[in-house]
């Protein structure tokens, strides 16, 4: 049997060595440029390629470990609580952009609005789908992989740490300033899984809409950030992980949480 870490590394290789036969092609395809950074679509399409099949090598791993897909947090009951974290999370949200509005910190394009509601749909989709694979991977797997030679908190720490490290694969740039909040991000998540008892539902549900709420907007242009000066507020690059904003809406899905899990202890 080998190690947790070991095991984790013969993913990854596995997942890049599957990937590399397609990825070429369609980099060839798309005349992407090692150079340059990724379009929103050169992006997608590198993800709707990739990320299928990660659950597939991971469940080669798991059987192979006489293990099951329950045991990493895809339960029967992942869709109930889906819901309850897609709600939370477009929650928070909407108390963060109050906040900076009251603060005079965005301008609202209202007019925008036609678009805002022609690209939610296809955007909730894809966020559904990222969302699941990165939480079958980083809270599933790896965490589940993490548990079973570290303390669960130290597999928490390192787990959330790959996760943010992990997307300056896509971009440099503007990930470096994230990496903080994308670490307290998957601790959050993590908190999910805690909460919801082991199944991944509720994380996943929160991942989305996160992804969902913050993407409609963009696409849509719904919204510009009016004092440049207070980025560090918004969030460098436009990225609100990247700033406190984002760090607060963590830090009150952490709340949420925190009190659900005290309400519902006997």
């Amino acid at each position: 049997m080998l190690s947790s870490p070991l095991t984790i590394i013969v993913f990854f290789a596995a997942w890049v060595i599957a990937w590399l036969p397609i990825a070429l092609p369609l980099a060839k395809l798309i005349n992407y440029q090692l150079a340059s950074p990724l379009t929103i679509k050169q992006k997608i399409l590198f993800l709707v390629s990739l990320y299928p099949l990660a659950p597939l090598i991971i469940w080669l791993i798991i059987k192979h470990e006489e293990a099951s897909f329950a045991d990493i947090g895809v339960t029967r009951e992942i869709f109930i609580s889906l819901g309850s974290g897609l709600i939370l999370a477009l929650t928070t949200l909407v108390i963060v952009f109050f906040l900076e509005s009251v603060l005079g910190l965005v301008d609202w394009h209202w007019e925008n609005r036609q678009k805002l509601l022609a690209s939610a749909p296809p955007i909730l989709v894809l966020g559904l789908a990222i969302a699941i694979v990165e939480e079958i991977v980083f809270r599933g797997f790896i965490l589940s992989e993490l548990d079973k030679d570290y303390p669960y908190w130290s597999a928490a720490i390192i787990s959330s740490l790959v996760f943010a490290l992990l997307h300056l694969v896509w971009e440099r740039k503007t990930t470096l300033p994230q990496i903080p909040g994308l670490w307290l991000m998957g601790m959050v998540l993590v908190g999910a899984r805690l909460v919801d008892h082991g199944s991944l539902g509720l994380a996943w549900g929160l991942h989305t809409g996160w992804i969902w709420g913050l993407s409609c907007l963009d696409s849509a242009e719904i919204l510009t950030y009016k004092k440049p000066e207070k980025l560090w507020i918004t969030g460098i690059s436009q990225q609100p992980l990247a700033g406190v904003a984002g760090i607060f809406c963590l830090l009150i899905t952490l709340g949420f949480l925190f009190l659900q899990e005290m309400l519902l202890t006997p």
